[in-house]
């Protein structure tokens, strides 16, 4: 395992001093049929971390992407079955021997070049997420709608501001992604729900904005129906996963004033003067008293997913 020593000056508003540290770096690229477009990224990264491990992980490509990424100096891992990015990750990082891993994607749009900027912080967090700075640098205006409502249903779930959490290209350490590499699914939420995790684990997260490119050639394998249902069911798992009792709560108080308020109808205006429950009453009393206690039992259970091992 190498070490890779990098001096960078901090940019940070308050300080313009020089830092130095050391810690062995690996790159994990999860590519799909991105022949043409591969090697050119390896090269890239090497440039900027000479010393640096490489590892391309092939979703069984019907291209030449594995011949590419090793000719221009990677370590390939071919997967027999097209499971997913996510899938390539987990196998990524699970390969890696650096201290801090950088994952990016395969098909040109980060910039490598961008990779010294989001190790600067690695001292003081434990991932840095490159984020696309505003609304003209996501693909489109959909896709920026669909980003903003995932960023703003993870603050709220988190209690953390949370920026593109679509975002792939981000650097982390792999100590601690290794407690969370089990939760992340084989798709494309995998960034959502890392980020997610470390957040509610009370790890450092910092969101760092860096122009991205669009892609160099190839299709990309995120449809716009299809993701858009791939996305409502991954903030229905945030949900469940990360803090039940935030979206179990307001449901329950809701049930438990309209059940006030279906008693109140019956009261005054239906039978005035009259002592009656209403059936609908009790069915929302009940239900509002089920759902609250379903929340918090779920709510204890991912308070134990996500305790940090150090405490």
């Amino acid at each position: 395992m190498t070490a890779e020593t990098l001096l960078i000056s901090d940019t940070d508003a308050d300080s313009d001093v020089l830092h130095r540290w050391a810690f062995s770096i690996s790159v994990v690229i999860p590519a799909f049929n991105e022949g043409p477009r591969v090697g050119g990224v390896v090269r890239a990264v090497r440039a900027q971390v000479p010393d640096a491990e490489i590892i391309v992980v092939d979703d069984a490509s019907t291209d030449d992407t594995a011949e590419q990424a090793a000719a221009a100096g990677a370590r390939v891992i071919s997967r027999p079955h097209n499971v997913g990015n996510g899938a390539g990750v987990r196998t990524g990082v699970r390969a890696a021997s650096g201290d801090v891993v950088i994952v990016l994607d395969a098909d040109g749009q980060h910039n490598p070049a961008d990779i010294p900027r989001l190790l600067r912080y690695l001292n003081r967090y434990d991932m840095v997420i490159a984020t696309r700075p505003d609304r003209d640098s996501h693909e489109n205006l959909l896709r920026w709608f669909g980003n903003s409502v995932l960023n703003a249903l993870g603050t709220y779930l988190s209690g953390f501001p949370m920026k593109d959490l679509t975002s792939g290209f981000r650097a982390f350490r792999r100590e601690v992604m290794l407690e969370f590499l089990h939760l992340l699914p084989n798709t494309f939420g995998w960034p959502m729900t890392s980020a997610m995790a470390f957040a509610k684990a009370g790890y450092h997260i910092r969101f760092e904005p860096v122009a991205m490119n669009k892609r160099q050639g190839g299709r990309s394998t995120q449809k716009l129906f299809k993701n858009g249902v791939r996305n409502i069911l991954i903030m229905l798992r945030m949900v469940s996963m990360f803090a039940p009792l935030r979206v179990y709560f307001p449901v329950a108080l809701a049930m438990f004033l309209l059940s006030l308020l279906s008693f109140a109808i019956s009261y005054f205006i239906t039978d005035v003067g009259r002592f009656r429950v209403p059936n609908s009453s009790v069915g929302l009393f009940v239900g509002a008293i089920v759902v609250f206690m379903f929340g918090l039992l779920a709510e204890q259970i991912a308070g134990l997913r996500f305790q940090r091992r150090d405490l």
